[in-house]
């Protein structure tokens, strides 16, 4: 059978040379230059690595930007006109490609041979940077061109956003860009690491690709693959807590995108789980899910947050899988449901100053937004942040109308990572890792820590640590749906409401996709602090608008 791969290869040049060994590697400027993409009999300059006896030959190139493919080489002249061998490298930090990188979901550290007068393609990973080495004593090759093979979905932005704060718009690009890269066979988490489908680290990203690119299959098809691998009673991906986000998930893709016909397929899974939930509810109200117990990293070595975390998570999807059985016409099922809620709404284990389980009570609707956010998530905003449940936590602060506050954590939280290089959001950070860091993009000096190197926990120490995370996007979503004020009130964006929040913006516009096509909208704010609105809707929806806003 032949199927059809939904992706594309485009070519991409370097940018630039970090890093080459002095009187080994001569002519390197020659491959910044475009080529022909074409072995040639006729000479051509380009870079010559030569190597005697013990000498090293090698350099270090950098693409500007995090990529998801591999690596295209044409060589011209090698030693006795014989294939010659050549250790390749690719790192999502440059230190990264210095080192010794992990192999383990993709391989990005191997020996490979170069043909004489030839091209070849090598690796399948996520990286920004290549360290080329001759691996033979004695040995040359002549590199007359290299390009990386960028492997992804043709996508078009159909959401946009930009505003008055130049930070805040590369933020919200680097999330599109970040969830894009993910966008694979299925929905991965990460492109060097975790390229699997997670269906809790799906929840953000299924928000951003809403908010980017509309309704995609990608979503869908994930979803529906760990869906047939599970046989309840088991746990998806063995996570109990990526079980009760799998109905989050389809709750918020039905509103958005409105496919009955994709929901009604739900029917038998939905079913089943939401019979099968209330088994793991004791006498007193207590959730004992199986499987592996996991919320986010900063959670993960405290069983009493975690089960905090989880109890709110139930009780958010119990109430979201009822409003879909209603939906599908399950009645006595969404009655279950609810009367399971209920059990266990009156134990809510103290959880003191995680922002994480905070956040996640306000969106399940156990705890007061504005009382919340003033005692736990506005008070040292960015400590006990991760980027994963950032998403859940920016939403919970937005239910409490503390937009300034989010803006300001969007800001200096993730856009702490573009000051280190990132063109990709990381799967964990700290802004105490900032102190003395040097930056991804760059060799890092002794007297600099090396972030990548450094800092990560978990199973994700060190240089396995993944610099391209999908789960770490939630800004982009956000953004979308409150700065710009968009959001679907009824499945399929049947009624939208345009509400929007500046902030300390002057000024905002974008688009949001819908079935019916793109809401457009502009938002500008005058001297007396009033915001002035246009926006352009397709016809088919029926607008709520903010009354304090002057329309046109």
């Amino acid at each position: 059978m032949i199927i059809d791969d939904p992706r594309i290869r485009s070519f991409i040049n370097p940018v630039r040379i970090l890093w080459k060994t002095s009187g080994t590697v001569q002519g390197e400027e020659f491959l910044l230059a475009p080529g022909t993409g074409q072995p040639s009999i006729r000479h051509r300059p380009g870079c010559r690595l030569c190597r005697q006896d013990r000498d090293a030959a090698s350099l270090l190139i950098d693409f500007g930007c995090e990529l998801h493919g591999g690596m295209q080489i044409i060589c011209g002249d090698t030693t006795d006109h014989k294939p010659v061998r050549i250790r390749l490298r690719f790192g999502e930090s440059a230190s990264e490609a210095m080192a010794e990188p992990d192999n383990d979901h993709s391989v990005h550290d191997q020996i490979v041979s170069l043909p004489w007068l030839g091209l070849a393609e090598y690796g399948q990973t996520g990286f920004r940077f290549v360290r080329i080495d001759l691996a033979e004593p004695n040995s040359f090759v002549e590199i007359v061109e290299l390009c990386a093979v960028s492997l992804m979905r043709p996508l078009d932005y159909q959401g946009a956003f930009v505003c008055s704060d130049e930070r805040i718009n590369r933020i919200w690009l680097t999330g599109a860009h970040t969830v894009h890269l993910n966008m694979q066979n299925v929905l991965w988490d990460g492109i060097k690491r975790d390229r699997l489908a997670w269906v809790g680290d799906m929840h953000p990203a299924a928000a951003v690709i809403s908010a980017v690119f509309g309704r995609c299959e990608i979503v869908e098809q994930s979803l529906d693959l760990v869906r047939d691998e599970t046989r309840l009673p088991e746990m998806m991906n063995n996570l109990c807590s990526y079980t009760l986000q799998w109905i989050l998930i389809q709750n918020d893709w039905y509103l958005h995108h409105g496919n009955r016909a994709y929901l009604e397929q739900q029917m038998p899974f939905l079913k089943e789980l939401l019979e099968l939930l209330p088994q793991y509810i004791d006498d007193h109200g207590r959730e004992n899910l199986p499987g592996t117990r996991l919320l986010d990293w900063p959670t993960a070595r405290d069983p009493h947050l975690i089960h905090a975390g989880l109890q709110a998570l139930l009780y958010w999807a119990l109430q979201c899988g009822a409003s879909l059985c209603e939906i599908l016409g399950l009645d006595p099922t969404a009655q279950l449901a609810r009367k399971t809620a209920e059990r266990i709404r009156p134990h809510q284990p103290d959880s003191g100053t995680s922002k994480q389980i905070a956040a996640l009570r306000v969106l399940a609707g156990l705890s007061d937004a504005c009382e919340t956010n003033t005692v736990v998530l506005s008070r040292d905003p960015y400590s006990g942040i991760s980027t994963y449940f950032g998403h859940y936590i920016l939403q919970a602060r937005a239910k409490a109308d503390d937009f300034q506050g989010c803006l300001d954590l969007i800001r200096t939280y993730w856009g702490a990572m573009l000051d280190l290089g990132a063109t990709a959001f990381w799967e964990d950070f700290d802004l105490a890792w900032t102190e003395n860091a040097g930056r991804i993009d760059e060799l890092v000096p002794p007297e600099r820590i090396d972030i990548h190197r450094t800092y990560g926990d978990h199973c994700y120490t060190g240089l396995r640590h993944s610099l391209c995370h999908a789960w770490a996007s939630g800004p982009t979503a956000w953004l979308s749906a409150n700065v710009l004020g968009i959001q679907p009130l009824e499945p399929g964006f049947a009624a939208a409401a345009i509400v929007p929040h500046l902030g300390d913006l002057e000024w905002a516009r974008g688009s949001y996709p819908t079935p019916f096509g793109p809401i457009a909208v502009e938002h500008e704010r005058d001297r007396d602090g009033q915001i002035h609105s246009f926006i352009d809707a397709p016809t088919e929806i029926r607008m709520k608008m903010n009354g304090k806003t002057d329309l046109s």
